[in-house]
């Protein structure tokens, strides 16, 4: 809200409290909606450093206009889109490395508190019925516009912002909305219908971690309105938290471009560790763009890393070998200070002439990568590729050793250009091939 960074003191000291907007499951998650994800792992890392209890909930948004949409065009339940998706959407934060948050409320189950506090809200003079609909009314509240700093009277509706003549204020919000005899809905004081999206975040929020939060987080494209319409209702942060957007070699991603780029695609490209390494290259609050080498560029620099741990046993580390990864990261998560802190370790380790020395600061390296949810697999295991690449190079170094049979150099040259390509090398033994993965 004051848009500087300052220290983070938990209202409560022993017990701090994080709500990060989670997905609204109709579809798979791309890597803009992976990278809030990472962020506030770290985050939470970091933050279970310094206090003694952390409760981190990050919401489903399990009833929304979208899954109904992809549920018709499916000719499934609402409840069939949003399982299946919330399932594919764990699956694919796990590969990234992503821990489950302590709460996961989901918004079906919180309908009658989003009741209860529309009434609030009506009761208050804040919100009003009007044909089957609750809407929230903007001039009662003076203060709108303040996270975003927008000027409410220079405001347009947004696009999830529906414009009916039976609204006091073009601006004016849906608390909740009547709903058809296909669509999912719920007996209310203004009949059958469902919640509006913002009113959900605040719901879940107050039900499981009450009236003041010490961490609001999101995407920044949630800033205005989602979370602007938060605050109207009654979300109380003391800090909110936003990360940048990701775009994709310069261009918003978009369907209409076709460069979504989904993480269970990129998996086949490079591991989960690679990919969140890569999301966190960028500071937090920075947009980070995605290149077509990105991925590679990723594995690259984790393979120096993880090439520092190698043979190095376990080990206690050395408080002033972590200090500048901890130092970084309590600057405002800056993780390209991290990283640059970690690489730097990495260096010293592969330089130190002292075995036990050495081993103390591949400990450091080790557990400083832990804060960023990295360095954690057996360093001999991480230089291992997957069985589905290794059946790929056998095919390849298969067809290449065919075409040298076959004296088509041209197409041996082709394959082996191929198989460079997959940092794989060939050395051709008289009438045998053999490969290696290049260090």
């Amino acid at each position: 809200m004051g848009r500087q960074v300052e220290p983070f003191v938990a209202n409560d000291p022993v017990h701090a409290r994080m709500y990060v907007c989670g997905p609204t499951v109709y579809s798979y998650a791309h890597i803009g909606n992976a990278r809030p994800a990472v962020v506030f792992d770290v985050l939470t890392r970091v933050l279970r450093t310094q206090v003694p209890k952390l409760t981190y909930a990050r919401n489903i948004t399990d009833v929304d206009d979208k899954i109904i949409a992809a549920a018709s065009a499916r000719t499934v339940s609402c409840d069939a889109i949003s399982a299946e998706y919330k399932e594919a959407y764990h699956e694919d934060l796990a590969a990234l490395g992503v821990a489950l948050p302590d709460v996961e409320p989901h918004a079906t189950a919180h309908i009658g508190p989003m009741i209860e506090m529309i009434e609030g809200l009506i009761a208050g003079g804040k919100a009003y019925a009007a044909e089957g609909h609750v809407l929230f009314h903007i001039p009662a509240f003076p203060d709108y516009g303040k996270l975003s700093g927008a000027n409410p009277n220079e405001m347009r509706a947004s696009a999830r912002v529906e414009v009916a003549p039976w609204k006091r204020d073009s601006r004016d919000f849906v608390l909740w909305k009547p709903s058809n005899s296909d669509q999912p809905g719920w007996e209310s004081p203004w009949g059958i219908g469902r919640p509006g999206w913002h009113i959900e975040c605040s719901a879940m929020i107050r039900a499981h971690l009450g009236e003041q939060i010490d961490i609001h987080g999101g995407g920044i494209d949630l800033r205005f309105p989602h979370h602007e319409n938060e605050i109207a209702q009654g979300t109380n942060a003391r800090f909110w938290v936003h990360n940048g957007h990701v775009t994709v070699s310069g261009a918003k991603m978009s369907k209409s471009l076709g460069n979504v780029l989904l993480v269970r695609d990129l998996l086949n490209e490079a591991p989960g560790e690679a990919i969140r390494y890569a999301l966190l290259s960028a500071h937090y609050r920075q947009p980070l763009d995605w290149l077509p080498e990105t991925p590679k560029a990723a594995r690259a620099a984790l393979d120096r890393l993880y090439r520092a741990l190698r043979d190095q046993p376990e080990a206690d580390p050395s408080a002033e070998d972590m200090a500048p990864v901890l130092a970084a990261l309590d600057d405002d998560l800056n993780t390209p200070a991290a990283f640059a802190a970690l690489h730097e370790l990495a260096a010293q380790v592969q330089t130190e002439a002292d075995p036990s020395r050495r081993t103390q600061i591949a400990a450091g390296l080790r557990q400083a990568g832990s804060l960023l949810g990295l360095l954690q697999q057996d360093p001999a295991a991480w230089a291992q590729v997957g069985a589905g690449q290794i059946d790929q190079i056998e095919t390849l170094v298969a067809q290449r050793a065919q075409a040298r049979v076959e004296r088509d150099w041209s197409r041996a040259d082709e394959l082996r250009d191929q198989l460079l390509e997959m940092d794989v090398e060939v050395e051709d033994t008289g009438c045998e091939s053999r490969w290696r993965m290049r260090a």
